[in-house]
């Protein structure tokens, strides 16, 4: 077993700051080399303070804003518009970037790209969903309509 501190989000395992201990072949395959936690040390336990400060301060304040927030979301679709080919087909695929920023050019409010989860690639043009956890208790499923650009 490895014991890791998380530097980002992972669905299922920690949030950020996180001291978590998993299985060596998870540790050195998947969360190091992707960046999402580094090893824990005695060092390493002044970075978690700093980890902790950071996520606070991007985090949505209460858990009333989340909620209003969350409402706001789902009430209307996002539109996203995109370069496509002639069949729909979009050159490239839908980052949770983009739709941070849809959100935010919508006038929805402002979400952070961390928090945007895509549970199927996005490749062609259509209405499709994705989710923003917006709160530890709160999450908000976003209705996407992905136009191709003109």
């Amino acid at each position: 077993m490895a014991k890791l501190i998380l530097t980002h989000e992972v669905t299922g395992l920690g949030a950020a700051g996180d001291v978590v201990e998993v299985k060596d072949g998870y540790a050195r395959n998947y969360l190091l080399p992707r960046n999402f936690a580094i090893t824990w040390s005695k060092g390493g336990e002044k970075q978690v303070e700093s980890i902790k400060a950071a996520r606070a301060a991007r985090a949505v304040a209460s858990l009333e804003e989340a909620k209003q927030l969350a409402a706001s979301l789902s009430a209307k679709p996002v539109k996203l518009t995109v370069k496509a080919g002639a069949t729909g087909r979009l050159f490239g695929t839908v980052k949770t970037d983009d739709i941070a920023k849809a959100v935010e050019a919508a006038g929805l409010g402002k979400i952070d790209k961390r928090k945007v989860e895509i549970t199927e690639h996005i490749k062609s043009t259509g209405a499709h969903q994705a989710t923003v956890r917006l709160h530890e208790d709160v999450s908000a499923t976003i209705d996407l309509q992905v136009v191709a650009a003109k």
